[in-house]
């Protein structure tokens, strides 16, 4: 099944490549590696405010991450013009906006981690991954996570 049957049976349409907010570019490619800038969370198109543990919950921030994942999905996407040429999602990193006292950033993180697995299979969609408990990400958003894949 390719990755794009996949997505449409799980409803996702890809979005496309978000302005960056600051300087620098969405993705680079070095090789037959492709490196993908931070995404923030956003939900209904307005970034996803919140702080894990004080206002926002370990569930609703994986339905962040999830989020973060489609938005990383149409990046690379874009990056490389076909998803299939995906020969490995190698790292994640996520960053969870959160309190002090916050221990969840590794469940938050699942919400992104899964859903990779899920729409690429687990030979491609396994990675390493880091995800770090901050006190603040650019804009308040809930979640930023960054992704480097491998393609074929």
């Amino acid at each position: 099944m390719s990755v794009y049957d996949t997505l449409k049976s799980l409803n996702i349409e890809l979005p496309p490549v978000a302005v960056p907010a600051a300087a620098y570019v969405p993705f680079v490619q070095s090789g037959n590696m492709v490196f993908l800038s931070g995404h923030i969370a956003k939900k209904d198109g307005k970034v996803w405010v919140g702080q894990l543990g004080k206002d926002i919950g370990t569930a609703e921030g994986q339905q962040a991450a999830r989020a973060v994942a489609i938005d990383l999905m149409g990046t690379l996407h874009a990056a490389v013009g076909d998803l299939n040429k995906v020969k490995r999602i190698v790292k994640v990193m996520s960053l969870v906006n959160s309190t002090g006292d916050f221990t969840e950033q590794h469940l938050v993180t699942n919400g992104c981690s899964e859903l990779l697995g899920q729409v690429f299979g687990l030979q491609v969609g396994a990675h390493a991954r880091s995800a770090f408990g901050v006190a603040q990400i650019p804009l308040g958003a809930c979640v930023e996570i960054e992704l480097i894949a491998e393609l074929a």
